[in-house]
């Protein structure tokens, strides 16, 4: 079986489970990153050297977070909450998780949550044969008017203002998140001056 046909063009991102269900061995593996077909990310994850499909930084979550959640500005930015770009992908764990290596590039920023809050609105993005985990659109909101003080008023205002705009708004599951994470009474004063 060729490189080709073990290897998608079509895929960032590999862990060593999924080349192993390929059937390739440590040997294997280590053969294709001499060749430079892979590159090796940290001891779990490889990145295909040979991918054709869209770009994503957002792809190297998982890599580098396997149970990190894209999170604030990138969330927001992926939903077209926000003109603002960031600088680097914004990554949510669970409060007792550590992440052991960071990559130069892309920049990651890691967020520690409270595992209420880093388990709730949890959605899985799926591009072509990519994924990786994503907050839903209101846990997206709720988690930047939380964390307004960090991010900004201005980025903040802007997030919420873009997302009533949206027609697939749910201002209920908005409000139900904003809730159960401590800050629905600052939600509902941002929604009655903007709404």
């Amino acid at each position: 079986m060729s490189t080709e046909e073990i290897l998608s063009s079509e895929r960032k991102i590999y862990s060593m489970e999924d080349l192993k269900r390929k059937g390739l061995s440590q040997y294997k593996v280590k053969k294709l990153v001499d060749e430079g077909k892979l590159v090796k990310l940290n001891k779990s994850h490889y990145e295909n050297a040979e991918y054709s499909g869209e770009e994503s930084d957002l792809y190297y979550a998982e890599a580098f977070a396997p149970k990190g959640v894209v999170c604030l500005l990138s969330a927001a930015a992926y939903y077209n909450l926000t003109t603002f770009v960031p600088d680097a992908v914004d990554v949510a764990i669970a409060r007792k998780d550590n992440v052991a290596t960071l990559p130069d590039w892309p920049a990651m920023h890691i967020h520690h949550f409270t595992d209420d809050r880093h388990e709730l609105g949890v959605s899985t993005v799926k591009e072509g044969e990519n994924e990786f985990k994503i907050y839903d659109v209101e846990k997206t909101v709720t988690d930047v008017v939380y964390y307004r003080e960090k991010i900004g008023i201005e980025e903040t205002k802007e997030v919420l203002v873009t997302y009533l705009r949206r027609k697939d708004r749910d201002i209920n599951r908005l409000l139900s998140y904003a809730e159960q994470m401590k800050c629905g009474k600052v939600m509902k004063q941002y929604l009655e001056m903007l709404l």
